[in-house]
């Protein structure tokens, strides 16, 4: 994956939105070493998340209908971003009747 592509992530998940932002920071509380991120700023839509060196993680959250969608960011913790991303419960696939 180009680096242009790692720096912004995005999903979307059946989490409402404070509850993207909470995991967001006890994600990356956890963290070991260089890795971890503490909150700087936050909003209703959005956490801004300082690391080791002054590395910033963003994760920002958009409410769409019964979904949340979420965005993250950073230069250097792509690897964390995504796996953050992939702890979020994913929107139930929908079904459908066949034949029609």
């Amino acid at each position: 994956m180009a680096h242009r592509n790692r720096t912004l992530q995005e999903t979307t998940t059946s989490h409402t939105p404070a509850e993207v932002l909470r995991s967001a920071k006890d994600f990356f509380a956890r963290q070991t070493g260089i890795y971890a991120a503490f909150p700087e700023q936050e909003s209703k839509a959005h956490v801004t998340m300082r690391g080791q060196g002054g590395e910033e993680v963003v994760i920002g959250v958009v409410p769409d209908g019964g979904s949340t969608k979420v965005t993250g960011s950073t230069y250097l913790f792509d690897q964390q971003v995504a796996r953050f991303l992939a702890t979020l419960a994913p929107l139930p696939l929908e079904v459908t009747e066949g034949g029609e």
